[in-house]
């Protein structure tokens, strides 16, 4: 049968459940969301002289965590008026509701006997055929559809989601002895090209596949930590983004997640997995008891591994526990030779083999956390999984590891990964003895832009499937390379379509860069039909490359500063007028000079995970590469709307004033960078080069037609320029900003007034482009913004005056 998700009901709005209700109206679902009736009143209620039975008291539960979630940060929901798709209600009023839903996901405290008696009221009303699912962490399957009837138990299975659900992409899915194999696919797909997941399918064993390796992988470090005398800040050191993980590493994350739901789930794994082969792992150390006892859980309850005090000045300072001691100290900083080695390499992957060669303590560390790793992945299999690439998706997408297990075994070679394995006194599983004496030394490889891997059952390399919805860049860069300089790589995507891929760190945008730009768009104009703007680094791009407008304002250059914006400008205005239709692809940090970028492209598919804004004033200066003149350009077609022309030129001038960057591409739309019916949101970033090479493609076969530059811009003179210097010379006075804010927004009011023409009138885009270009220029001149660029270059964040 073909299912359509229309209408979901969430049972229980813990943070959990909330989280889950927020990421269905993300993608626009309508969400009944159920929680029980309080049985007693609150002060407030009595107060007010209610009752239990009054409707706001008997939801009161659920509304209280539902408007919690919506003011937490970061935010479960993409804009705030998706909450209107969720309807909240009581478990006793508003569970026959539950017959008129596709999917009810029950969500509810993670105890067998509650789960069954939820799951026994449920099916009184539940419609035969509707998916019922359960969103446990470790509860066995089987026990929860237990004494249910067939349909029910047909329909059933996990789906564990990953907290925050908004964020992480893991979406396990965990079969019950009867499930359909219809439903299992339907969950499977639904969950990558709907909710943007990494769907995996795992089998129904303690903490299934993320938890059950991720909290071994806690665990091996929380014993190794002791063993090889180290301190809390050098395990976070090297164990963060040098290896690819997130900046949290590995004691804050624990401390962000809270000790007490590690513990619940290693001891979970400790009391049903005796077989388990490192059963002794998953026994807590006696600084880990310690701080259970003392309730020092992290985040939640104020200190974990990391605790916030305060100074004698009243400087908030972060203090770090002392494992030996148990008392919390000064940081004390993390050095070691082996993390210098791999400053200059910029791709994570390369970095394995040196890291796990090093000659000191960390070279030693990391050897042994590999080790021990790599042989209980191995065991894992069939247990946890049949393939191992479910594993490396299942850390990737649960955990925020950039490379998984089995890649990163790759990456240190097979046979040194063995070399690590028996150092450790380990063995690895029989398999891969047989898959190394079959000649095959790698679990992954790449043919035709296909990824494959090492198929057990078979003894052969079989390609992974679902990858025919996905670009995999890295498959394809090699092979596809169209033209390459140190700041791009241009690769043909097939039908047509080229791509142009930012190399740069961090994906700045300099003078390479936009070399390569226009290189792309040289080859699009001859021999292809359309031009895609994508990459699949952590960020889009950061902005221009700040540190060379530095170097050029210091020594005075400006000549050649000149001719750098205005070749950047001159890109951009390629990027809108060139014969061939352009997509822009952003997603993550997408700042400055990124956003400027997407603003000039036909059009814009973005992953809804984009963080897009203009933030030059930040660093001093205005948007100089044709974002200040956009903005003043998308205002002038609003003018034609009949609005107050003023007003919604001082919207537009105040978004880069207080250089406001959305926190979902759905906010983009708000803030004028994303436009209504031209641009597009994805919420799977693996689709997003597939999908912006079909609206290229399809772009180009419809007929495009290079557009003609404008000539038609209205602005507004003095009339909008008068108001603007009022309005700064009154910020000034209340103290909200400084001369030099004051000075930076008064050059962006005249380019966006079109200077101080006498009257309204109509320019074209060159005009103001030109006096963009002058009035940045002009601001490269202050000391204040030199000072302001040094900071951002040392620092990475903004000064404010």
């Amino acid at each position: 049968m073909k299912r359509h998700i229309n209408k979901i009901a969430v049972i229980g709005s813990g943070i959990m459940g909330s989280g889950i209700a927020c990421h269905f109206a993300n993608i626009g679902v309508e969400i009944l969301l159920l929680d029980i009736v309080p049985r007693e009143l609150n002060d407030k209620e009595k107060a007010k002289g209610l009752t239990l039975d009054d409707k706001i008291v008997r939801n009161r539960l659920v509304n209280d965590s539902l408007k919690a979630a919506l003011k937490s940060k970061p935010s479960p929901i993409y804009h705030q008026k998706f909450a209107s798709r969720i309807t909240t209600g009581n478990l006793e009023d508003d569970i026959s509701k539950v017959s008129k839903v596709d999917w009810i996901i029950e969500v509810v405290v993670e105890r067998l006997d509650i789960k069954k008696i939820v799951f026994e009221n449920l099916e009184k009303h539940r419609t035969p055929g509707t998916l019922i699912t359960s969103n446990t962490s470790g509860i066995p399957i089987n026990f929860m559809s237990e004494g249910r009837s067939d349909d029910f138990q047909k329909h059933f299975c996990g789906t564990h989601f990953f907290n925050p659900a908004r964020y992480l992409k893991l979406f396990e899915i965990i079969p019950g002895p009867k499930t359909s194999s219809e439903v299992l696919d339907f969950l499977n797909g639904y969950g990558e090209q709907f909710l943007g997941k990494t769907s995996v399918v795992a089998k129904d064993t303690p903490a299934f596949i993320g938890n059950r390796i991720g909290i071994f992988s806690i665990q091996s470090l929380f014993h190794a930590v002791k063993e090889m005398g180290m301190t809390v800040e050098e395990v976070d050191k090297l164990t963060g983004p040098v290896i690819g993980r997130p900046k949290s590493a590995t004691f804050r994350t624990v401390d962000v997640v809270g000790l007490d739901t590690l513990v619940h789930v290693a001891n979970g794994i400790a009391e049903n997995c005796k077989d388990d082969e490192r059963h002794a792992l998953f026994a807590l150390p006696d600084f880990i008891s310690a701080m259970m006892d003392n309730k020092w859980l992290g985040s939640k309850s104020g200190q974990g591994f990391y605790k916030k005090s305060k100074d004698t000045k009243g400087k908030t300072e972060i203090l770090t526990l002392d494992l030996d001691t148990m008392e919390y100290r000064s940081k004390k900083s993390a050095k070691f030779a082996t993390l210098e080695l791999t400053k200059t390499i910029d791709n994570v992957v390369d970095r394995f083999s040196v890291l796990a060669g090093g000659k000191d303590k960390a070279g030693e560390f990391y050897r042994k956390s590999f080790g021990a790793l790599f042989a209980y992945v191995s065991h894992r299999i069939p247990e946890i999984t049949d393939d191992l690439y479910k594993i490396d998706d299942a850390m990737k997408a649960g955990f925020g590891w950039e490379h998984g297990p089995f890649q990163i075994w790759d990456a240190v070679g097979l046979d040194k990964g063995l070399e690590f394995i028996s150092a450790e006194n380990q063995k690895a599983a029989t398999w891969v003895s047989e898959m190394k004496a079959a000649g095959i030394s790698s679990f992954y490889s790449v043919k035709e832009g296909a990824t494959y891997f090492y198929d057990i059952p078979s003894k052969k390399m079989i390609k992974i499937p679902g990858q025919d919805a996905f670009i995999i860049l890295d498959n394809i860069r090699k092979s596809k390379e169209v033209f390459k300089n140190s700041g791009v790589v241009v690769e043909d995507l097939g039908d047509g379509i080229l791509n142009v891929e930012f190399q740069s760190k961090m994906n700045t945008i300099g003078g390479d860069v936009l070399a390569g730009l226009n290189k792309a768009i040289d080859l699009a104009e001859k021999d292809y039909q359309g031009l895609v703007v994508g990459n699949q680094a952590a960020n889009f791009s950061v902005g221009a490359n700040i540190g060379m407008i530095f170097m050029m304002a210091v020594e005075q250059e400006y000549d050649e500063l000149n001719m750098a914006i205005k070749m950047f400008q001159d890109t951009m205005m390629r990027m809108r007028y060139s014969s061939i239709p352009t997509v822009s692809a952003p997603h993550g940090m997408t700042l400055g000079g990124g956003c400027e970028l997407s603003l000039h492209a036909d059009k814009v598919v973005a992953a809804a995970e984009t963080y897009i804004g203009l933030v030059e004033f930040g660093v001093g200066v205005i948007p100089g590469g044709g974002g200040s003149k956009e903005f003043a350009l998308r205002a002038s077609d609003s003018f034609r709307k009949g609005d107050v022309e003023l007003n919604i030129l001082q919207e537009y001038f105040l978004t880069i004033g207080m250089a406001k960057v959305s926190t979902s591409a759905y906010e983009a739309y708000d803030l004028g960078i994303l436009q209504k019916g031209k641009d597009i949101v994805v919420v799977n970033k693996d689709r997003q080069i597939a999908t912006a090479k079909a609206h290229a493609k399809l772009m180009a076969e419809s007929g495009y037609t290079q557009p003609t530059t404008r000539k038609d811009v209205k602005v507004l003179g003095k009339q909008a320029l008068g108001m603007f210097l009022v309005g700064t010379d009154s910020m000034e006075a209340s103290n909200y900003i400084s001369e030099h804010d004051k000075k930076i927004a008064n050059k962006l009011a005249y380019v966006m007034a079109g200077g101080d023409l006498s009257e309204p009138s109509y320019v074209s885009e060159q005009y103001l482009l030109d006096i963009e270009r002058e009035a940045f220029l002009s601001l490269c001149t202050e000391r204040k913004t030199l000072e302001r660029i040094q900071h951002m270059l040392k620092t990475g964040k903004p000064l404010r005056n």
